[in-house]
């Protein structure tokens, strides 16, 4: 079976990739303009296995409750969003960061995948999606009969 290609596709990759360099361009830099510490928050691998995408996203720290996952046009979205414990710590904070975490990203899927066969799970800080394949694109197309 010829697997189509979309021309779109490098288009897609390079918009993913700037889209990549700006968010962490945002988290360099804390709300007062200062430079912040440079975290990666939620590092992906997307593989590719016979029938299906596996994609494995980092995600320590937060609990399975706290994630939320969506899939559309080849698109899987994954949030994650905590809030810490308000417990002080002995003494008096000179500087708090550790109240509110969030983190997102949304990647594109390199094929058509069925979204109603999608699994997760989420074990030691870490989310592994897999996605089966779709066959085949569903074709819109409609013949017309020429009189």
């Amino acid at each position: 079976m010829m697997r189509r290609t979309n021309p779109f596709d490098d288009f897609e990759e390079l918009f993913e990739r700037m889209s990549r360099q700006f968010d962490e361009m945002g988290r360099q830099f804390d709300r007062s303009g200062m430079m912040a510490q440079v975290r990666h928050e939620m590092a992906i691998d997307v593989t590719d296995h016979d029938g299906e995408i596996v994609v494995t996203v980092d995600l320590p720290g937060y609990e399975k409750e706290d994630i939320a996952l969506s899939v559309a046009n080849r698109t899987l979205t994954v949030e994650a969003t905590r809030e810490l414990d308000e417990e002080r710590a002995e003494g008096e904070y000179l500087r708090r960061e550790r109240r509110h975490e969030s983190a997102r990203r949304t990647i594109r899927l390199p094929e058509t995948v069925d979204e109603d066969g999608a699994s997760a799970s989420y074990h030691n800080g870490v989310l592994t999606v897999t996605l089966p394949k779709r066959d085949a694109e569903p074709d819109d197309s409609r013949r017309i009969d020429i009189d």
